[in-house]
């Protein structure tokens, strides 16, 4: 099925970003990254809160979500919200990774890696922050949801 034309002929998608419930991490102001912390219960609730806000919407034709925990448990409460089975996670959704940043509270951030929080501030998305030693994987907090009119 093709999507709908607009009042102008153009066939178009809405796409409708929503960031991930807060975690544990969020709460102590830790730099996750792409590292893996679950929702905590006040992010459970907010997931829970923004699929009944969109699920008085159109629905959504899927739900793309990193593959991190976080983010993929905010997209599979939307998509039973909306009644949506397709539910996309896919790993290039991932966060920015953060290099030796990770785990690491802003406030120390600052204080102990203060060349990687600099790359880190820079208007420079591209720009890459320094790892002087090993991160497991990590992932993301972007759920990206599509709707067609």
């Amino acid at each position: 099925m093709s999507p709908p034309a607009s009042s102008h002929g153009e066939h178009f998608a809405e796409v409708v970003v929503v960031r991930h419930g807060e975690t544990s991490w969020n709460a102590s102001r830790i730099i996750q990254g792409q590292m893996d912390p679950e929702l905590n219960e006040t992010g459970k609730q907010q997931a829970v809160m923004v699929a009944r806000r969109l699920s008085k919407e159109t629905k959504p034709a899927a739900v793309y979500s990193s593959d991190l925990k976080r983010a993929a448990e905010t997209a599979r409460t939307i998509a039973t919200a909306c009644d949506v089975c397709n539910v996309v996670l896919d790993k290039a959704l991932r966060e920015r990774h953060m290099g030796d940043l990770h785990g690491l509270k802003f406030d120390d951030a600052i204080r102990i890696k203060p060349e990687a929080y600099k790359a880190f501030s820079s208007d420079d998305r591209n720009q890459e922050i320094p790892v002087t030693h090993f991160h497991p994987p990590f992932q993301n907090f972007l759920v990206l949801v599509t709707v067609k009119r």
